[in-house]
C-alpha cells in the first residue's frame, strides 16, 4: 500500500515538472532601472539635507551664521567606556553623528564632535561650541 502512494506521488510530481517545463519563460515587458547623475540629489538622503562641502571641493557654499549655544539644550550625557551618548533637543547623538537644526527658514548642519563630562562639544561650519549640561 506504502509503494502505491510513493509511486503515485513520484508520477504526479514527474508530470507536473514536464508541463512546467513546456511552459515557454517569461518574458518582462518594461524592466526597471535607476540612472543616478552626477550633481544630482541621493534619494536615500533625508528631505532637506545637504552633504558638507569636501575639502579642497571649489564652488562650495558659503559657511553661514554659527547657531548660538542657546538653541540646544543637552539634558543627559552617558559615558561609557565603548560609547558615549548624549540627549540633545530630545534627541539621543553620539559622538561624529551629523544633525540638522531648522531655524527660521533654514536647516543648519551640526556634528556632535566631542561628548564630555557636563558638556557637548558641537562642529557648525568649522566653528566649535561648547554646550553644558542643564542641571534642574
Amino acid at each position: 500500500m506504502k509503494l502505491l502512494i510513493l509511486f503515485s506521488l513520484t508520477l504526479a510530481s514527474s508530470v507536473a515538472l514536464a508541463e512546467e517545463s513546456s511552459r515557454p519563460p517569461i518574458q518582462l515587458k518594461h524592466q526597471s532601472s535607476f540612472d543616478f547623475e552626477q550633481g544630482s540629489r541621493n534619494p536615500f538622503w533625508p528631505i532637506g539635507w545637504k552633504p558638507a562641502a569636501k575639502a579642497g571641493q571649489t564652488g562650495a557654499a558659503p559657511a553661514g551664521p554659527v547657531i548660538p549655544a542657546s538653541a540646544f539644550v543637552v539634558s543627559s550625557i552617558t559615558l561609557d567606556p565603548g560609547a558615549k551618548f548624549a540627549i540633545i533637543n530630545g534627541k539621543t547623538m553620539s559622538e561624529g553623528q551629523h544633525f540638522g537644526l531648522q531655524l527660521g527658514g533654514q536647516i543648519h548642519q551640526v556634528t556632535v564632535k566631542a561628548i564630555q563630562d557636563g558638556r557637548v562639544v558641537l562642529l557648525q561650519n568649522g566653528e566649535e561650541t561648547a554646550i553644558p549640561l542643564r542641571r534642574r
